[in-house]
């Protein structure tokens, strides 16, 4: 019988790899870098297009900036063992303010966040392929389109849109209309006035709608989940609120 044996330098590199994962076992964290890295931005217009790949985004519709610029702060935290040196880039295109980290080998840990701040009076749109996203404070439209990652609004008065391939999402704000869609995630909105249209959708996930105390027309329904629709319903209402979705429950009630 004859018994074949790895080389000696195959036996190395195996050992190396498993040192190296072992060494990047703790998952890194964008919040361990204690100096990020800070920078402004003209903009031109009264639009902006958020361009971002793998980065925690916190967007914020920010007082006392007389300059007009987009301020943008940025933590980085990562290494690449095997592969090319890790590189998180930042620029503005026209109107358009691409964050982009590239993180790339065999033995890979990266870990991104942005804040960035944006003058009042600024429409503002958001496009990332991963990563969770947090807004603030704006009165003008906001639409927020996102791959993978969670969204939650706050303090919003215009209109809005919240799109996720995969993440939840959810809203406190008293936006007048308000269109938030997801594939696979719950659905969690809390308006403070009274809108003139809502509408929402989950592939797979629960909907939950809460409103200030009026008359409302609904449409809702689950192909498989209960349905609980307790706010004042009125077929002639000019407030109209439509939930949807595939699994999952359906929830439209009035707010405490």
């Amino acid at each position: 019988m004859t018994t074949r044996t790895l080389p000696a330098r195959a036996f190395a590199a195996v050992g190396t790899v498993a040192v190296l994962v072992a060494g990047l076992s703790a998952c890194a964290s964008a919040s361990d870098d204690k100096d990020p890295e800070q920078r402004s931005f003209a903009l031109q217009g009264d639009a902006l297009t958020i361009d971002a790949d793998d980065s925690a985004l916190e967007i914020v519709a920010a007082d006392g900036n007389p300059s007009g610029k987009v301020e943008v702060t940025r933590w980085f935290q990562g290494s690449v063992a095997l592969g090319s040196h890790p590189e998180v880039t930042w620029n503005m295109d026209g109107d358009r303010l691409k964050l982009r980290t590239h993180c790339s080998g065999l033995v890979a840990d990266c870990a991104t966040k942005h804040r960035v701040e944006i003058p009042r009076g600024i429409a503002v749109k958001v496009r990332t392929d991963d990563g969770s996203v947090r807004a603030q404070g704006f009165r003008e439209a906001l639409e927020i389109r996102t791959a993978d990652g969670s969204v939650h609004v706050s303090d919003a008065t215009g209109p809005l849109e919240l799109h996720s391939d995969d993440g939840s999402l959810r809203a406190d704000v008293t936006s007048r209309r308000v269109n938030a869609s997801t594939k696979d995630g719950s659905v969690r909105l809390a308006l403070g006035s009274v809108p003139d249209r809502v509408e929402t959708r989950s592939d797979d996930g629960s909907v939950t709608v809460s409103l200030p105390r009026d008359t409302y027309k609904v449409s809702a329904e689950s192909d498989d989940g209960s349905v609980d629709v307790s706010v004042p319903r009125d077929e002639a209402s000019s407030h109209v609120v439509t939930a949807r979705t595939q699994d999952g429950e359906v929830t439209i009630r009035t707010a405490n």
